[in-house]
């Protein structure tokens, strides 16, 4: 399967679509990164900026004023790991990072849009957006059938401008419009979503640099998401459970979101919450349905991990 999956979770999108062996499809920015050496500056996220002229900077070079929104320059591992706000000049001399950049807050909806490109030229769109919850977790996304011809003109200026040549997919996440980060790969959270034929697509935008989709049936989908709380050690639920609820009728596909065999630590998550199961489909009721079903078998599985620097004889937290 050279569709190049790291997560074992959505292996489940691929597995049963040939590819030819001597093909990669990205689904990891770490990858694209090494297999496209004269694009992947799109992951400089200051450069991601720069290119469209919004006020930016390294930490290092003071804001013109406040509040700025400050990140990693480059961030492999997402989640918006390393990110906040400076809402202030003593905020910001004292928060500054090495390899961290700032850039003027934005307004506006938040949507992620996956692309496909022949050639430089945009040729299929798929839009989805996020209801946030606190700590930079997402309760669930919407994966929007309509298009977006405002967003789609502008990106699509920005793609032919930027990335002449370059045949594959691109997802660029954008506030109000504007850019923040680009990505070489598609969103694989949420393929089983676009509808048949789009993972065959898929193999042969890679294969022959055609894009080949029948997408004249689009429906809205639903990707819900579980988060339980950090430091805490999970198991699985129990893998009968997990195929009963995907019977679920308007259910497409869940994913359980972590290693179980590893420590938690050696996952990225948001701040806010750490991310145990995905659940896509078309009907929101019914998907949340199964989300409680599974937060329920979770609560039997949980098994407290002290803090790191808890006081010697302190009280141990208790998980309720």
């Amino acid at each position: 399967m050279p569709i190049c999956e790291l997560d074992p979770w959505r292996t489940q999108y691929f597995e049963h679509v040939p590819c030819p062996e001597d093909v990669r499809v990205p689904t990891e920015d770490g990858d694209a990164y090494r297999w496209y050496p004269a694009f992947k500056w799109v992951y400089n996220k200051l450069s991601i900026a720069e290119s469209q002229d919004l006020h930016c900077g390294p930490h290092g070079i003071d804001p013109p004023g406040f509040p700025v929104f400050s990140k990693p320059i480059y961030n492999m591992r997402g989640m918006g790991a390393g990110s906040r706000m400076f809402r202030t000049q003593k905020e910001y001399k004292y928060g500054q990072r090495p390899g961290h950049m700032w850039m003027q807050m934005l307004d506006g909806e938040h949507v992620s849009t996956d692309i496909a490109v022949v050639g430089g030229r945009p040729v299929w769109w798929r839009h989805a957006t996020g209801v946030p919850l606190d700590g930079g977790m997402f309760d669930y996304w919407i994966v929007h059938a309509e298009p977006r011809s405002a967003l789609e003109a502008y990106c699509g200026e920005w793609v032919e401008r930027n990335l002449e040549g370059y045949t594959g997919m691109v997802n660029v996440e954008t506030i109000g419009g504007a850019i923040i980060e680009g990505h070489l790969r598609f969103a694989d959270q949420w393929p089983d979503l676009y509808g048949p034929g789009w993972v065959e697509a898929l193999v042969g935008l890679y294969t022959v640099g055609r894009w080949d989709f029948a997408d004249d049936d689009r429906r809205t989908g639903y990707s819900v998401v579980l988060f339980g709380a950090h430091n805490v050690r999970y198991r699985h639920p129990p893998g009968e459970l997990v195929r009963d609820l995907l019977g679920t009728p308007g259910v497409t596909s869940i994913q359980i979101t972590f290693h179980e065999d590893r420590p938690a630590a050696a996952h990225s998550m948001p701040p806010g919450g750490f991310r145990l199961a995905i659940v896509n489909g078309h009907d929101l009721d019914a998907q949340r349905r199964v989300r409680e079903q599974l937060a329920l078998s979770y609560w039997s599985t949980q098994h407290l991990v002290a803090r790191r620097g808890r006081r010697p004889g302190a009280p141990k937290e208790s998980v309720g």
